[in-house]
């Protein structure tokens, strides 16, 4: 890299992750007034506009063939379809902190999916990775004497938006070689857009027409849109360009971090001391998993979309 590169670069990835993070506060911030399917209908919308403006401009436009075409209808059911019902629905019976933790996982369940499907072997440093991370969110989700604090409902819809994020990858394997990221995440948005409308129709329509206008939701929505469905990708796939997809994808353990820091600064949600150590040790096991990644299949691992 020049020397004036690496401050871009890694103001780059960092405020990706930072983008991906705080998503989480501002869909509790716009859950206020409106339901998760209005929620993601209409940043999907929003960034897709935006994704299209920058593509043209940027002369980076591929447009899928009919083969093509039906992997992103299959990548999309996954994420955002399936992803984002899950983490959405989610965010309803969590914290923002416990979500983002729990999201934190993908990398984990993905060696799995690369064995099941791919044939890569789990390493030792895997299966201790996964075993202290999920020891982590064991901490997060676990009050010692009180048993689980976190809602049931909202941690198995959170672990399948995880399993959803994991189903995209091994679908992307498909596809990633003969598009570029921005173009898959711009065909994602528009299909996506179609899979969500009818369930808005039938189960929001009416919530959204009757409720008075919430600017502050509002503006929460348009942040997912602008910032964590668009300018976060943008981020990502510059910084990819120079640090590549591996270390790159290091980064995307600090997200719980800054969604813990947000969430208290923003929503005053307080972690707590027990927490606090489930969170270490999820990060924790993060780096160790994805230091014995196999190269194959970590190049085609995705940032969880928030």
């Amino acid at each position: 890299m020049e020397y004036q590169k690496p401050v871009k670069v890694y103001s780059a990835i960092v405020l990706s992750m930072m983008f991906f993070a705080i998503s989480f506060v501002w869909f509790k911030q716009a859950n206020v007034s409106y339901g998760p399917l209005t929620i993601v209908l209409s940043r999907l919308v929003i960034s897709t506009f935006i994704i299209f403006i920058y593509t043209k401009v940027a002369r980076k436009l591929v447009i899928p063939n009919k083969k093509d075409f039906k992997y992103l209808l299959l990548l999309t059911f996954f994420e955002p379809f399936l992803y984002f019902m899950g983490e959405s629905f989610g965010l309803q019976y969590l914290s923002s902190t416990v979500a983002s933790v729990i999201i934190a996982t993908v990398p984990l369940v993905a060696p799995v999916a690369a064995f099941l499907f791919y044939k890569e072997k789990i390493t030792v440093k895997n299966l201790l990775g996964i075993i202290v991370s999920f020891f982590g969110v064991t901490l997060v989700i676990v009050e010692f004497g009180a048993g689980l604090t976190a809602s049931p409902l909202g941690v198995m819809l959170q672990f399948g938006a995880v399993i959803a994020a994991v189903g995209y990858t091994v679908v992307l394997q498909n596809i990633s070689d003969r598009m570029n990221t921005i173009s898959i995440i711009l065909f994602q948005n528009i299909i996506g857009s179609v899979y969500f409308f009818p369930f808005w129709l039938a189960f929001e329509k009416n919530r959204f027409m009757n409720t008075p206008l919430d600017w502050d939701a509002i503006l929460a929505i348009v942040y997912l849109a602008i910032f964590a469905s668009t300018f976060a990708f943008i981020f990502l796939t510059y910084s990819v360009r120079y640090l590549g997809i591996t270390k790159a994808n290091m980064f995307t353990n600090i997200i719980p971090v800054f969604t813990a820091l947000f969430s208290w600064f923003i929503l005053d949600e307080l972690p707590g001391f027990q927490k606090g150590i489930g969170i270490a040790l999820v990060i924790g096991g993060l780096f160790v998993a994805q230091l014995s990644l196999k190269k194959r299949f970590r190049k085609h691992q995705p940032v969880p979309r928030t």
